[in-house]
């Protein structure tokens, strides 16, 4: 569908918010806390946003993009833009929504994953749901939408935590998730290393990983001599028989392309979850960071934009 942007204003530092809607001023899908959408960007460019306005608003949609001048070009492309530009976006949707039987939730954002936490910590507010919100960011300048988390109806709730505080007034994740229960939800977003720092010690803590929900912001950095080492494998089609050879170094994705063989791709790097396929037979060798600890050990789905084989052959829903 295509929106315009009708607000840009800058919320932190390098962070700008979008505030884009329907041309002709129609309602907007409907979507929940946690959803994100993908923009459509020049170049082919296709990147992930999490929604950051209330779920009850259908006049827009709200996203905060951080510029990372190590990108691949998405957030300089989004920066570019001015109030008045038309983009193509998709429908939302949502890999990390809230689960509304939790007796408490607790949600904790690094960085620019504030933004889908910000969102479920305004819808469990609306909802009167018992909850707490732990926001850490390098310094005061960085953290994005600090006016929202002042509102009466987050301020009592919220704790944000600065890297450049004394260490005393820094997160204590040992003491946030001391207290598991078989009715407290967690709730990650942010950097790869913030959310493995969050979810080792959940797991030390004793949380169910049921309990336990979490969103990248970007895949963790790849491993480089692992990667020059990776050897070929092939993977067959179920659905004709045809085997298809995917060479050293070349993602699955692109080798089936070349076979003539389109799989839906959008972040190429296991994020976001839109290339998911089942896998029939074989064993992947998981290197996203969208499928749970559960999910990679049922060996039945993998993500080929990113993800090879341990096994001589897959065998995929194809």
């Amino acid at each position: 569908m295509k929106v315009t942007v009708a607000k840009k204003h800058e919320v932190a530092r390098g962070i700008c918010a979008f505030e884009l809607a329907d041309p002709c001023g129609a309602p907007l899908p409907a979507f929940s806390a946690g959803a994100h959408i993908d923009v459509h960007l020049r170049d082919g460019l296709t990147r992930q946003y999490s929604l950051c306005n209330g779920p009850h608003e259908q006049h827009r949609y709200m996203i905060g993009v951080l510029l990372e001048p190590a990108s691949r070009g998405g957030s300089a492309a989004m920066h570019a833009l001015a109030e008045g530009a038309t983009l193509e976006i998709g429908a939302p949707k949502n890999h990390f929504p809230l689960a509304h039987d939790a007796t408490h939730s607790v949600l904790l954002a690094g960085g620019i994953g504030v933004t889908p936490i910000l969102c479920m910590a305004e819808r469990l507010a609306h909802g009167n749901a018992s909850f707490e919100v732990h926001y850490c960011v390098r310094d005061a300048e960085r953290a994005a939408f600090r006016e929202r988390f002042a509102a009466p109806g987050l301020q009592p709730y919220s704790t944000l935590y600065f890297d450049s505080a004394p260490a005393a007034e820094r997160i204590d994740l040992g003491k946030v998730l001391a207290a598991p229960s078989a009715g407290k939800h967690l709730y990650v977003c942010g950097p790869a290393g913030f959310i493995d720092a969050v979810l080792r010690e959940a797991e030390r803590r004793g949380w169910q990983s049921a309990n336990v929900h979490r969103e990248y912001f970007g895949a963790a950095p790849a491993n480089t001599a692992q990667n020059t080492a990776d050897g070929p494998f092939q993977v067959k089609l179920a659905s004709s028989g045809r085997i298809v050879d995917v060479a050293a170094g070349v993602p699955v994705t692109r080798a089936l392309s070349e076979a003539g063989v389109t799989i839906a791709t959008s972040c190429e790097e296991g994020v976001c979850g839109t290339c998911l396929t089942r896998v029939l037979e074989g064993a992947p060798d998981h290197r996203d960071v969208y499928l749970t600890d559960a999910e990679r050990a049922a060996n039945d789905q993998f993500l080929p934009c990113c993800s090879r084989a341990k096994s001589p052959l897959l065998v995929l829903d194809l």
